[in-house]
């Protein structure tokens, strides 16, 4: 069975929104490399409609270094009610998303890399799909956005399986819900 990773940033007052703005200044060969490592390990995506929509409106005009064009050559598996028309290598999770990445993670292949955080994690935590979640804890606080799993209505239990920490001050919990058995 392939492994479900979810790689999200966050600040130190839990905001998820917006990296662009807060994170550019810790982003380093260090973060680069962990971030390739993480990549390299999948040979897909799992994106939720809106990281879809932002990543498609970004990644694709992006190209010549070999994370970029294996972002874009990945195929993607989207969370989505509404998307009928994908494009950008992507296939919608068609019917219960819980069950279709249960059918996805049964399939042979590498781990499946998941970006962004939403409303798909209460899905993938309430049914067990999420197998690691890589948090990567940002020396910076934002004060304002959208906030980690907020909204996530039960208590789910972690456990801490590994730390990374970059002289950016970056560090990078890797977590495994305590259901999985791992």
């Amino acid at each position: 069975m392939r492994k479900l990773v979810e790689s999200t940033f966050v600040t130190l007052d839990g905001v998820i929104g917006d990296p662009q703005v807060w994170g550019v200044p810790y982003w380093d060969a260090q973060h680069q490399e962990y971030a390739t490592h993480l990549l390299d390990s999948a040979d897909a995506l799992v994106l939720g409609r809106e990281t879809y929509e932002n990543f498609a409106g970004a990644w694709p005009s992006r190209s010549g270094d070999p994370y970029s064009d294996k972002i874009n050559a990945m195929p993607k598996h989207v969370a989505t009610r509404t998307l009928t028309d994908l494009t950008w290598n992507a296939s919608p999770l068609a019917g219960d998303t819980g069950d279709a990445l249960a059918a996805v993670k049964d399939q042979p292949g590498g781990d499946l890399l998941k970006f962004g955080t939403g409303e798909l994690d209460q899905t993938l935590l309430s049914r067990g799909l999420l197998d690691e979640l890589h948090l990567w804890v940002f020396p910076v606080i934002a004060g304002t956005g959208d906030r980690l799993l907020d909204g996530l209505v039960d208590t789910t239990h972690l456990k801490l399986v590994d730390t990374h920490r970059f002289d950016s001050g970056i560090v990078v919990q890797v977590l495994a819900p305590e259901s999985n058995g791992s």
